[in-house]
């Protein structure tokens, strides 16, 4: 006897439409369902979509086909007649490859199976010289000079070595502005302008490549994984400062592509520290890890939190017109807890409740992401299965 009763998951869309007329629509839906649910037989499926057990038993046989879904045993709730065959998505049989680009110090990767659980790891350093010359559009060879990709190809072979099950497909999370195909229009960190990374990946492995903002990709994670509601903004904070917002159970990309792109928004009128963007005052001058971490060693030491208080009005004051005019639920952190939590959380909440029309303090919620070390690299895996199954 097989049983298997995963947490639940939401499930966009809820209604199914005629097979005839969206049968790639019926076949996400029903991925959607058992990623949600758990394992279900053909019947409950059937009832669950609003769909005859004839049309379910046919979907089911394309996915068993393709690999997507497995039949794991016969059900051992008790009916009368014969047990009823449990249906599942893929879960161990498929794995899925994530990169996270967006650590100030490493390039990290990892195996992950669907259900965004980490099954081996690798990383590389930073190096030393990234920048020193960008990649254009692709040419003949689109990497040489580039000691950032270069290292992103090498890291991506070595983990790809480590799967131990078939792979749906990489899915990357990057800092900076991902425009459409997966190109980096420019990531300032990486040293990046008009990189083609998702074609360059490609070309090198042969596999689905999606590539997302880093912010995005771990919005995309707490949202699916990690018990994130459906109108939330995840602040990530790392070499720089990026945000992702999911409103109404959908991400917000904007008209160009770069919604959440605030860690280069000045902050207050005051002035500011000199910012690598030629402004002063960017708010990645208070709040991005290595801007933080150097003001906290130079803090009084009479007052060595004033760095973090500062960091969480000056996040606060950034925010608190987007949270409000959107009417958001959840204001999520995410990066070193050691920087993030305790003080630095508290100013946040307390600033973003004084700048805003008083409501009931349940209804705005301000916490840390759970598991923020591997957040992008799960909302990579995310990522994929939304690209390849249609499942968020």
């Amino acid at each position: 006897m097989v049983t298997a009763a995963p947490r639940a998951r939401r499930v966009h869309p809820r209604t199914a439409v005629l097979p005839a007329h969206g049968r790639r629509h019926n076949l996400s839906l029903l991925l959607q369902t058992l990623y949600s649910a758990g394992a279900m037989s053909r019947a409950d499926l059937a009832r669950r979509l609003d769909l005859t057990k004839v049309t379910v038993s046919d979907l089911v046989a394309e996915l068993l086909e393709s690999g997507h879904a497995v039949e794991l045993g016969p059900s051992d709730e008790v009916r009368p007649g014969k047990p009823a065959t449990l249906v599942d998505v893929n879960r161990t049989g498929l794995q899925i490859i994530g990169l996270d680009l967006a650590e100030h110090q490493t390039l990290r990767a990892a195996v992950l199976d669907l259900d965004g659980q980490i099954l081996a790891r690798a990383e590389r350093p930073m190096p030393d010289d990234l920048g020193t010359k960008a990649v254009h559009p692709i040419k003949e060879k689109p990497i040489e000079g580039d000691p950032v990709l270069e290292v992103v190809l090498d890291l991506t072979r070595e983990v790809i070595e480590l799967a131990t099950a078939p792979l749906l497909g990489i899915g990357v999370g990057t800092p900076g502005i991902v425009g459409p195909g997966g190109v980096v229009d420019t990531a300032p960190n990486l040293g990046w302008v008009d990189v083609p990374l998702r074609e360059v990946l490609a070309a090198e492995t042969g596999l689905p490549v999606f590539v997302s903002n880093d912010a995005d990709a771990a919005v995309h994670a707490d949202h699916t994984l990690g018990g994130g509601g459906d109108d939330l903004m995840l602040v990530k904070v790392g070499r720089g400062v990026g945000c992702g917002l999911i409103v109404g159970g959908q991400r917000v990309r904007g008209a160009h592509f770069a919604a959440g792109e605030i860690g280069h928004v000045t902050v207050g009128t005051d002035g500011g520290a000199p910012c690598r963007c030629g402004k002063d005052g960017c708010l990645e001058t208070w709040l991005s890890a290595p801007n933080l971490e150097r003001l906290l060693a130079e803090a009084d030491p009479v007052d060595p939190d004033r760095p973090r208080r500062e960091a969480g009005e000056r996040l606060g004051i950034a925010i608190a017109p987007v949270v409000a005019a959107l009417d958001l639920a959840e204001v999520v952190l995410t990066g070193p807890e050691d920087l993030l939590g305790g003080v630095l959380l508290d100013m946040l909440d307390a600033t973003l409740r004084s700048r805003m029309l008083a409501r009931p303090s349940t209804s705005l919620t301000v916490r840390l992401a759970r598991d923020s070390d591997d957040i992008v690299l799960r909302g990579a895996s995310v990522l994929v299965l939304w690209d390849q199954l249609g499942v968020t």
